[in-house]
């Protein structure tokens, strides 16, 4: 993990990022409701640091990422980036050749490494699509670039004729890495990009995105489900719930005392390999609340063993409890929670 952070302020900060998606029904289509995919969700990342950002499937992790990058269009909000030629802006705010700059500095590596790469494409093409599109290199420049970046993530050169179906899964994910690298952006959102891998194969994966980070400071926004990546990689982790972020803190803290409740039930989920009588068992009751439908108050109220009757009430605020670490639960500060027995280490 590095901790080269810029004493310029954050690289990005999200502020009150919103995603709404239209709910239609009958002959006309009216609009009859709204699944509130991402609602309110306030962040930053400073430069070199790795943000995670966990929570269960369905959670608007992924959502949260693709409406920062402007992939999907955000409702509501502001995104603010550092760009090294464009300067501080709101990425919500930028036109259409505005975003074609900004691809070069925010990418995107995506879950699938099988879906995400054209299989009529060789990996010169697939690798040096991003540097044509921009009209950074072509010719023997470009084969260069692409030679360079091939070699950065552990493939040889001589590959490059060859198309994506001769590759392993965990090949495929360096070629996905590889183009999204290609040209030299600072901020990258890995958007689950381990979880489709055997586990063998992720904590290589893992390694060599800290490794790309050192060697061409980078900065990370990790979307994950699973906390043991999370703990292996994230120098700060963000936890989600139900499209609202509950708890933010520095990865250590996060892990051995969790302030909220849905961050205690899973690190209790965590498998151990010792499983000791001292391990708290938690068993959320319900299901996840609908983004559709969400409960009133705090949306954990109705599974939350903690919960009193403000919670259901009103909705907590997202308050800064200590250094840098912040959390949305009325109870926040009288509850103590326990946390993972040991931060999870990757296999």
């Amino acid at each position: 993990m590095s901790n080269h952070m810029s004493q310029a302020g954050p690289l990005l900060e999200v502020t009150a990022l919103k995603k709404y998606f239209p709910i239609r029904k009958g002959f006309f289509k009216r609009v009859v409701g709204y699944v509130k995919a991402v609602d309110d969700v306030s962040l930053y990342v400073m430069e070199g640091e790795t943000l995670g950002l966990v929570g269960e499937s369905g959670c608007g992790k992924t959502t949260t990422g693709r409406s920062i990058m402007r992939a999907i269009e955000p409702t509501a909000g502001e995104v603010m980036f550092r760009d090294p030629e464009l300067g501080l802006v709101n990425v919500r705010e930028l036109s259409k050749d505005g975003i074609r700059q900004i691809r070069r500095s925010m990418r995107m590596i995506f879950q699938d490494p099988y879906n995400s790469l054209n299989p009529r494409m060789t990996l010169l093409d697939i690798v040096g699509a991003p540097l044509r599109a921009m009209g950074l290199a072509k010719g023997t420049e470009l084969e260069d670039r692409v030679a360079e970046m091939l070699r950065r993530v552990g493939l040889s050169p001589e590959y490059m004729r060859r198309y994506p179906h001769a590759f392993s899964g965990g090949q495929r994910q360096r070629i996905g890495l590889a183009r999204a690298l290609a040209p030299n952006p600072k901020f990258v959102v890995c958007d689950e990009p381990v979880s489709a891998l055997d586990v063998s194969v992720q904590a290589q994966i893992l390694n060599l995105l800290q490794d790309l980070q050192q060697d061409l400071g980078l900065t990370y926004l990790f979307v994950a489900h699973d906390l043991s990546v999370v703990a292996h990689i994230s120098d700060r982790v963000a936890v989600m719930y139900v499209g609202k972020i509950v708890e933010l803190a520095r990865t250590p803290e996060l892990f051995t005392t969790p302030l909220h409740p849905y961050t205690e039930a899973l690190m209790a989920a965590i498998p151990r390999p010792d499983p000791s009588p001292r391990a708290k068992h938690i068993v959320l009751a319900g299901e996840v609340a609908s983004p559709a439908n969400p409960p009133s108050g705090c949306y954990f109220h109705p599974r939350c063993e903690y919960a009193v009757d403000q919670c259901s009430a009103e909705e907590p605020v997202w308050e800064e409890v200590g250094d840098g670490r912040f959390v949305k639960c009325h109870r926040a500060r009288e509850l103590s929670l326990t946390g993972a027995v040991q931060v999870p280490a990757m296999a």
